[in-house]
């Protein structure tokens, strides 16, 4: 099965960067799922670009300023949304019952989800991911894609080994009644794709700081192809 490349774009680039984003990364071919600022949804998807949000609100309508719901994605084409990142979990606060219901309205508005999971650095791994996924998946019976991210791992340039890496996917795989897609995120680069590439449970990457980094990703292209 083909490797996911997911694309997270976070809150990076402007217009004119996006343009010439655009022409590159469609010349790499490497067929990612971009996740790219939300105003500039469309614009990807317009390219024929696979397309993801990195954040949905629950309510399809109503008097939310500022939020994006799942039937305004799903009206310009949007495939794929991105829910319970870190950073939306550390710095937007959001709680796995915050999360439980953003699943839920994308899964009902036909959305693909990857839902992030991981721990920190002195947490209980296998009790933070295990309470992530019980709570953030609560009456959801619909397939989803995991992305494990220890968030110690995030913009650190240190990752998991290869036994370790082998190991919580396997956990996380335990939760599940079907073949669930996991997954790896956190510093992934040129330098870190080849320890994630020899785990063979791994169903892709999620690439965050090197996303907007065209020659960056040609490397891990040269790498995984």
């Amino acid at each position: 099965m083909e490797k996911i490349i997911a694309l997270n774009h976070k809150m990076n680039m402007e217009y004119e960067e996006v343009q010439n984003y655009l022409k590159n990364i469609q010349e790499l071919e490497i067929n990612p799922i971009i996740f790219p600022t939300a105003i500039y949804a469309k614009k990807f998807v317009d390219s024929g670009i696979k397309t993801g949000l990195q954040n949905i609100y629950s309510q399809n309508s109503g008097p939310y300023t500022g939020e994006i719901s799942p039937s305004q994605a799903k009206s310009i084409g949007i495939d794929y949304v991105l829910i319970g990142h870190f950073e939306r979990r550390k710095i937007f606060k959001e709680t796995n019952k915050d999360i439980n219901e953003k699943i839920k309205a994308a899964v009902n508005n036909n959305l693909k989800v990857i839902l992030c999971v991981g721990e920190g650095k002195n947490e209980n791994q296998e009790e933070i991911i295990k309470t992530q996924i019980i709570e953030g998946l609560k009456d959801i019976k619909e397939e989803i894609i995991i992305a494990y991210e220890p968030t110690w791992a995030i913009g650190s340039n240190e990752m998991p080994n290869k036994k370790e890496l082998e190991n919580i996917i396997k956990y996380i795989k335990s939760f599940f009644d079907y073949d669930i897609m996991v997954l790896y995120g956190g510093s992934v680069g040129a330098d870190t794709i080849k320890t994630i590439k020899e785990v063979n449970a791994v169903s892709g990457y999620l690439i965050g700081g090197n996303s907007t980094n065209i020659s960056e990703l040609k490397k891990i292209k040269e790498v995984i192809s």
